[in-house]
């Protein structure tokens, strides 16, 4: 999709603080974080919302928490704790629809869900 924000990011066209890279997915430091560590980890290949993955593809979930793990030890906070958080749709949270997995951690996250 040509107007995504995220697709830009993954062509190369807008710069970012890049945490890891694949030939599937790109992780980059989030621009307006919500914890000493929130990356952002998106497929390269354009995919609008957790529900728009077909179930014959799902490997993309799979490449995306095998990264999040990545990044987590990249980050430091694999043995001290992090949340990983997909937003699906207005309601739930998502603001770029471009399917993407949020690593959060670096300090000890309140529990939002009761």
């Amino acid at each position: 999709m040509s107007d995504c924000i995220f697709c830009k990011i993954a062509r190369g066209e807008i710069p970012c603080a890049k945490v890891y890279e694949d030939d599937k997915v790109l992780a980059f430091d989030d621009i307006h974080p919500m914890a000493p560590v929130h990356v952002v980890i998106i497929p390269k290949n354009h995919i609008s919302t957790l529900m728009d993955v077909a179930a014959d593809k799902d490997d993309i979930i799979n490449h995306l928490t095998a990264a999040a793990q990545k990044v987590a030890k990249i980050k430091g906070v694999d043995a001290s704790g992090f949340r990983v958080a997909i937003n699906c749709n207005a309601e739930g949270g998502q603001v770029v629809f471009h399917l993407h997995v949020h690593v959060l951690g670096g300090r000890k996250l309140q529990d939002e869900l009761g």
